[in-house]
């Protein structure tokens, strides 16, 4: 599924794993509090991430729509309303420092850039991958099922984009990206972000910054420093 079993947690660091996608607003808002948390966080070197693949929409295909046009039809609201709810969390991201600009975002499938995600992943750049991911979708509005544009993104952060394309075309991470929709499943996972601290602790959705400190804080002392066995279990639902 992925280079480290999940949830196992390697002797003195913390692991955090993320279920995500990358047209999903609150995991890019949620993806941003928690840099912001580790950025407070004593131990934040010896913190490993890794991102597992969620579809909010898994019926898109990769040819790109509207965004307020589809959030009209599939939500049962007027283009108005779609509008205006995206203006709302245009709002809340820019006190995150987030560009949302969902007039220009295209939704197509995401299944290739989370297979992008997995490929950057086997080369120690994932969260620099996602976090430009994110930007490509809801601030340039760039088509992120592409495999050109996720070639290039994936060069931007210093992968080479000829064995990213290659990766794309061949589906090699396809698997990946699917068994991670499945754990999702088996975990009682319907929404993102959701976020697994030391395989015991969760957190779901974009919560207060204060949510990530307190969450990173008593994993770290339950998990790490040993003041408790560390849990195998499937983690709070």
């Amino acid at each position: 599924m992925t280079e480290r079993e999940l949830f196992a947690q390697v002797p003195g660091r913390l692991g955090i794993d993320i279920w995500s996608d990358v047209m999903c607003p609150f995991c890019y808002m949620g993806d941003t509090l928690l840099d912001q948390a580790l950025a407070q966080f004593a131990h934040a070197d010896s913190v490993d991430i890794e991102y597992h693949s969620f579809l909010l929409m898994p019926d898109l295909s990769d040819t790109p729509v509207d965004l307020a046009d589809l959030l009209s039809s599939s939500h049962g609201m007027s283009r108005e309303q779609a509008v205006a709810m995206n203006d709302n969390l245009a709002a809340r991201g820019r006190e995150l420092g987030l560009d949302y600009r969902f007039d220009r975002a295209q939704a197509a499938s995401t299944r290739s850039a989370h297979q992008l995600s997995h490929f950057a992943a086997r080369h120690g750049k994932q969260h620099a991958m996602v976090r430009r991911l994110f930007q490509a979708y809801f601030t340039e509005g760039l088509n992120v099922a592409d495999h050109g544009v996720l070639a290039g993104l994936a060069a931007e952060v210093g992968l080479d984009p000829s064995a990213a394309e290659s990766a794309l075309a061949s589906g090699e991470y396809a698997s990946e990206v699917e068994a991670d929709i499945q754990y999702a499943g088996q975990l009682g996972i319907t929404g993102v972000p959701f976020f697994v601290f030391g395989g015991k602790y969760a957190i779901s959705g974009a919560q207060p910054l204060e949510a990530f400190t307190q969450t990173l804080d008593t994993a770290w002392n339950e998990v790490v420093a040993g003041r408790n066995p560390v849990a195998t279990a499937n983690p709070p639902r």
